[in-house]
């Protein structure tokens, strides 16, 4: 069952890669990937958060910072370890057809995907806090999360399933930290913003 799962990983990781190849996602995906490029959207949503929740929306900040922070920290330094799954372009399988390579190979293990991991952390975090505010909130945030892992594949440096269980996992690392977010705001109501 399991090399059953990881053959039909490795196609789906060929399909991506290299036959949905073309010139409008070989410009977009490395870009959409890298993280500095979204800085302008968390300075946006920072600048929201101190807008409507003033002094406090320093902890929404902290919470999105936090999952993040907790969801990079459990996947990168724990699961991947663990795992020792190698990325595409060191797969003894995968490595030797012709991987369209847009990123460098990147250094360490491949499962789960730190970048779904951490999006998508953040992501369902934020779509829990402002679903009140914005009813497309869902779709965006998961839209955005989705696209940064579809670009990870796309790019070379991981297989699907990689950022499937990266973004279920991260997924519940935002839900998580939500949690504590609601109980924390019920014990100090005082101290923590009102969303």
């Amino acid at each position: 069952m399991l090399d059953h799962l990881i053959q039909l990983d490795r196609h789906l990781f060929y399909w991506i890669n290299h036959d949905l190849t073309n010139s409008f996602f070989d410009a977009v995906m490395p870009w959409l990937r890298t993280p500095k490029n979204w800085i302008p959207l968390y300075i946006i949503i920072s600048a929201y958060c101190l807008a409507k929740y003033r002094v406090k929306g320093i902890i929404i900040i902290a919470f999105i910072g936090l999952s993040a922070g907790f969801a990079d920290f459990t996947s990168a330094s724990i699961v991947k370890p663990l795992v020792h799954r190698l990325r595409p372009c060191a797969d003894p399988i995968t490595a030797p057809t012709d991987i369209e390579r847009l990123h460098t190979c990147g250094s360490g293990y491949s499962f789960p995907s730190t970048h779904a991991t951490d999006h998508f952390a953040m992501a369902i975090f934020m779509i829990l806090i402002f679903r009140k505010y914005w009813r497309w909130i869902w779709f965006w945030g998961i839209f955005w999360a989705g696209l940064i892992c579809f670009a990870q594949v796309y790019v070379g440096v991981h297989f699907p399933i990689d950022v499937t269980c990266g973004a279920i996992y991260g997924s519940f690392v935002g839900w998580l930290v939500y949690w504590m977010f609601r109980k924390l705001q019920r014990q100090y109501a005082e101290w923590m913003p009102m969303v």
